[in-house]
C-alpha cells in the first residue's frame, strides 16, 4: 500500500477536466498489469489520510489576462481585486451549489476529517488581502493591495532564501487563493472534475453580471466593488478551518453547514439554484431535477452496495472464523476473554443492520438520508466490532486481509 501524487500540467478546464479521466483510467489499467489495483476511493483505510483533487482554478480573458494574477499594472492589480470580489459573491450567494458540486458518499469519508477542507464553503483570499477587503469597504480605493511575493530564509549556509508566495496558503480552506489561481480543495479522489469546474464558472459568471449591472446603473466601480465584498463579507475566512470553533463561527455568518451528502444534494433544485443555472444559460429547470434524481440514485446505490457487501463479508467470512476461532477454547473457557461477546455481538448487530435495510424508504431523497443517518451508524458499529474480532481471531483465521499485511506487507 502506498499513496501518490499526481501533478498535471495547468490547460482550459474542458481539456484538463478530460486528462484527468484519461489518467485515471490509464492507471487502473496499468496497475493491473503490474499485478497491483489503483485505490481511487476518497478513503481505502479508517485512520490512514485518504484521497482528495485539488481543482487549480483561475479565469481567464480572451486576450490571455488571468483575473486572479495580482498583477504589475494598475488595470491589472484593480481588475484582480474586482475578480475576487465576483467570486465571493458566487460562493456567497451559492455556497449550497458549491458545496454540492463536491457531494458524493465518497467524499462524506474526507470532508472535515483533519485531512481535507470542512463541508463549510468559504472563501480565502489570504490575511494580507482580508485586510484589503475591509479597508475597501471602509471607503479605501480597489488599488492599494501589496501583492509582492515574500522569501523565507532558513538560515542555513547550504541553503538559499527560499521565494514564498504572496499570501500563506491555508490548506485548512476549501478555497484558498494560491498567487496566480484558486484552488478548490473539496472535489472527490473519484470525480470527475468536470461538475466543480462548471459550477465554480458558472457561481463567477453570476457575480460578473451582478457587478455589470450595478456599474451600468450608474455606481461606480469602487462603489460596486465595495458593495459587493460588503454584502458578502461574511464568506472570506482566513482563520483555521479544522478548529472546534469554525462550525459554530460559520453559523454566526449564516454559512451552511451541509456535513452529509443528502442534506448538500436536498439543496441543489432550490429556486434560487434554478434561477441561478437558468439565467446563467446551464441548466434547466427540468435539468437541475434530473441531476438531483440522479445524485440521489447514485449515493443511494453505492450506500446500499456497502450494506450489501458489508452483510455478505460478515455472514460467510468473518462468522465462520469467529465460530472456528471459539471451538478452541471449549475445554479452556477462562482463556477465551471477550471473544464471545465481540463475536455474538457481531452476529446480533448484523441482524439488526439487515433488519433496518430492509425497512429503507423507496422515496429517494428519504431513503438517502436513511441510509446516512440510521444505516451508516449501524455499519459503523458492526466495523467497531469486526476489527475487535481481527485482533482476537488466530492467525491464519481471518478471512480477509489484515491491516499490517495491507499496509505493512511491502516491507517484508
Amino acid at each position: 500500500c502506498a499513496q501518490h501524487e499526481m501533478s498535471p500540467i495547468y490547460c482550459h478546464s474542458t481539456f484538463s477536466c478530460d486528462n484527468n479521466v484519461l489518467f485515471m483510467e490509464i492507471l487502473e489499467r496499468e496497475a493491473a498489469k503490474l499485478g497491483l489495483h489503483a485505490l481511487l476511493h476518497e478513503k481505502p483505510f479508517a485512520g490512514i489520510n485518504g484521497s482528495g483533487k485539488h481543482n487549480n482554478w483561475s479565469v481567464g480573458t480572451d486576450t490571455g489576462m488571468n483575473l486572479f494574477y495580482p498583477g504589475k499594472t494598475d488595470p491589472a492589480r484593480e481588475l484582480f481585486v474586482t475578480g475576487i470580489a465576483c467570486l465571493a459573491y458566487g460562493l456567497c450567494q451559492h455556497n449550497e451549489v458549491v458545496r454540492c458540486s463536491v457531494a458524493h458518499a465518497g467524499n462524506d469519508h474526507r470532508l472535515g476529517a483533519q485531512e481535507a477542507p470542512p463541508a463549510i464553503i468559504s472563501l480565502y483570499p489570504g490575511t494580507g488581502f482580508e485586510e484589503h477587503v475591509d479597508a475597501i469597504v471602509a471607503g479605501g480605493p480597489i488599488l492599494g493591495y501589496k501583492a509582492e511575493k515574500s522569501s523565507a530564509d532558513p538560515k542555513a549556509a547550504a541553503a538559499m532564501p527560499a521565494v514564498c508566495g504572496v499570501e500563506d496558503r491555508n490548506r485548512t480552506a476549501p478555497f484558498p487563493f494560491c498567487g496566480n489561481r484558486f484552488e478548490f480543495r473539496a472535489v472527490g479522489s473519484s470525480q470527475n472534475c468536470s461538475f466543480p469546474i462548471a459550477v465554480c464558472n458558472t457561481i463567477m459568471a453570476s457575480g460578473m453580471a451582478v457587478l455589470s449591472d450595478l456599474i451600468e446603473g450608474g455606481t461606480s466601480k469602487r462603489d460596486a466593488v465595495a458593495q459587493m465584498f460588503k454584502e458578502n463579507r461574511h464568506v472570506i475566512f482566513t482563520g483555521n478551518g479544522y478548529s472546534a470553533e469554525w462550525p459554530e463561527e460559520a453559523k454566526k455568518r449564516g454559512l451552511p453547514n451541509l456535513n452529509t451528502t443528502p442534506l448538500a444534494i436536498a439543496t441543489f433544485n432550490s429556486d434560487k439554484s434554478k434561477k441561478l443555472f437558468q439565467s446563467m444559460g446551464v441548466f434547466t429547470a427540468e435539468e437541475v431535477d434530473a441531476k438531483v434524481e440522479i445524485m440521489f440514485e447514485n449515493y443511494n446505490t453505492t450506500l446500499s452496495i456497502e450494506v450489501s457487501t458489508l452483510i455478505d463479508m460478515v455472514e460467510t467470512g468473518i462468522l465462520p472464523a469467529c465460530a472456528k476461532d471459539f471451538a478452541k477454547f471449549a475445554s479452556l473457557p477462562a482463556l477465551a476473554g471477550d471473544r464471545e461477546a465481540t463475536y455474538t455481538g457481531i452476529k446480533t448487530e448484523t441482524d439488526k443492520l439487515n433488519e433496518m435495510f430492509a425497512s429503507r424508504p423507496g422515496e429517494a431523497c428519504a431513503e438517502a438520508k436513511y441510509l446516512c443517518d440510521v444505516i451508516k451508524p449501524q455499519m459503523l458499529a458492526i466495523r467497531k466490532l469486526v476489527d475487535k474480532a481481527e485482533s482476537l481471531l488466530e492467525d491464519g483465521l481471518y478471512p480477509y486481509p489484515t491491516y499490517d499485511q495491507l499496509i505493512y506487507s511491502h516491507h517484508s
